[in-house]
């Protein structure tokens, strides 16, 4: 007997098939040149899209024409890129096919999924009563605890590492892609 998915299960694996064919496409144009980065520009580059995220949701300005939304997706797409850094280092030049990129991408959008079950279930699908600008600032708070964690070297007390701190990253920016998605 097959067993029936849950409408947050199906919205999760919705809004990851979208960043998914983000990420191939961009792959296809760029190849894999964000393998040069070193972890603080990708944190950095996580932060202005977070910052432009709650900059946006303060001022309801929007100068360069793309959403708030699309934002998400970003953060979606660089938190897994992060975890892939975290797994296989930053290099000089670019090391790895589109195709290996997205056998490496389909494994951690795996993971976050996993993680995202595991809580949804023990939270009780908290995320459907929270505000986006909660997401927002859940991710720039994770974004921070980054920071802290490399500026320690990865020398924790007692924290959760960075690959923690990008899985939320991912689910929460996953949680406001589909938010804003109902929204419309």
């Amino acid at each position: 007997m097959a067993q029936q998915i849950s409408r947050t299960e199906q919205q999760f694996q919705d809004a990851m098939a979208e960043c998914r064919s983000l990420f191939a496409k961009k792959l296809h144009d760029y190849g894999a040149s964000w393998r040069i980065l070193r972890p603080s520009s990708l944190t950095d580059q996580l932060f202005i899209k977070a910052k432009r995220i709650r900059s946006l949701e303060i001022t309801g300005e929007n100068r360069v024409g793309e959403g708030i939304r699309p934002e998400f997706i970003a953060l979606i797409n660089y938190g897994v890129i992060g975890l892939i850094q975290l797994e296989k280092s930053f290099v000089d030049s670019v090391d790895i096919t589109p195709d290996e990129a997205l056998a490496l991408y389909d494994l951690h959008a795996k993971s976050a999924y996993e993680l995202m079950l595991k809580k949804n279930h023990d939270y009780g699908e908290a995320w459907r009563d929270m505000r986006v600008s909660s997401y927002t600032d859940f991710i720039l708070t994770k974004i921070e605890r980054v920071k802290e964690i490399e500026n320690l070297n990865g020398n924790t007390l007692v924290s959760e590492g960075i690959d923690s701190n990008y899985m939320d990253i991912i689910n929460y920016a996953v949680f406001g892609a589909i938010k804003l998605n109902e929204q419309v």
